[in-house]
This record gives structure tokens, C-alpha cells and sequence, in this order.
């Protein structure tokens, strides 16, 4: 190599306070510093950890089964570990028709669920009873258990699943969903007990 070749300039020394695991500082000199709530972090953690419990029984299954598939990829949004035990979940998505006699089935999986616990209610038979409008085919399985997202279509698409789980994201991270909205409202009961 010649005298006029570019030589690398040697990297700067870490000085006292430098370096990767060290503080970052303001140009006053001054260190910054996360500060947020705890419940905010909590539910940073829980919106990007969800463990789906599929309840499967009929048409919707199969687009539940196909919103699990690689082609949509659920993993990036958090929600690919699907538990068949409703001890080891906490979203449950009820995907096609409900009838009197399985309504007591999904109401104690959704009691065995751990918390917080969440619902999805996939297709038009599980919102409202579709078209089964009958007296052994449940109108709603918020008659039994709340819903925090209703996706509806019969059967509805994978994307709208998608949709519905990304709009159950957000909803955890404001606080909306309806087992928050129960422990802010059994927090605001005990404060005008006790104050």
C-alpha cells in the first residue's frame, strides 16, 4: 500500500459513562430517562402476546385455519401460539354457529380462559345467529359470554380476521376491551367506597 492510500481512522475510545451499555445523554449533559405507566408497558406486552384459543364449529373454521397459514403470517403480529388447553389462552375466537346446548360449553372454556381474557366473535352465525333463526341456535353469543370484536361475513375472509385481531390489538392498548373496562369500573367502585 502507498502513502496515499485512505487508511481507516482508528474508532473513538470510550471515555468514562461511554459506550453500549452506558446512558444516553441530552447535549446539556443531562441522562433520559422512559418514563411511562406500568398498566401502558403491561399492555404493550399483552397486545403483542396473544394466545388464541380456536372454538371452531363450523364454516369459519376453516378460514380460521386458513388466517393461521403462512400466507398471513399472524406471527408478526404476536398471536401464532394457538392453545387447544383454555388454562394456557386468553383469546378466544368463536368461529361459527353456537347452540343452546354448546353455549354452556364455550361459557365454562371462557371461565377456565387466563386473564385477561379476550373474544372475537368470527362470522355472522356467532354475532347474531346468521341465518339460523331458530330456538336452538344461539342469536348472539353475547347473550353468554363479552365480546370485544365482532367480525363479521359468512364465512368472513381471513383479512377480515386479520383486521379484527389488529383492532383487538389496539383496543388492549387504550384500555377498551371489556375485561378492562370491568377492572377501571370495580377500581372506581372501590375509590368511592374508600374516599
Amino acid at each position: 500500500m502507498g502513502d496515499d492510500a485512505v487508511k481507516p481512522s482508528p474508532p473513538p475510545t470510550a471515555g468514562a459513562g461511554e459506550g453500549p451499555g452506558a446512558a444516553r445523554r441530552r447535549p446539556d449533559g443531562s441522562q433520559i430517562f422512559l418514563t411511562t405507566r406500568f398498566e401502558q408497558m403491561l399492555n404493550a406486552a399483552r397486545k403483542n402476546s396473544l394466545w388464541p384459543f380456536p372454538m371452531g364449529t363450523a364454516c369459519c373454521g376453516i378460514e380460521f385455519m386458513s388466517f393461521m397459514m403462512s400466507h398471513y403470517d399472524i406471527s408478526r403480529f404476536g398471536a401464532e401460539v394457538v392453545r387447544f388447553s383454555p388454562r394456557q389462552s386468553d383469546l378466544l375466537i368463536v368461529a361459527g354457529t353456537i347452540t343452546d346446548k354448546m353455549a354452556p360449553v364455550m361459557v365454562r372454556i371462557y371461565e377456565q380462559m387466563a386473564e385477561p381474557r379476550y373474544v372475537i366473535s368470527m362470522g355472522v352465525c356467532a354475532c347474531t345467529g346468521g341465518f339460523y333463526r331458530a330456538y336452538h341456535v344461539v342469536q348472539g353469543i353475547d347473550e353468554f359470554i363479552p365480546v370485544d370484536v365482532y367480525v363479521p361475513g359468512c364465512p368472513p375472509t381471513p383479512e377480515a380476521l386479520l383486521q379484527g385481531v389488529v383492532k383487538l390489538q389496539e383496543m388492549i392498548e387504550r384500555g377498551e376491551t371489556q375485561y378492562q373496562r370491568a377492572i377501571a369500573a370495580r377500581k372506581a367502585a372501590q375509590a368511592a367506597v374508600g374516599g
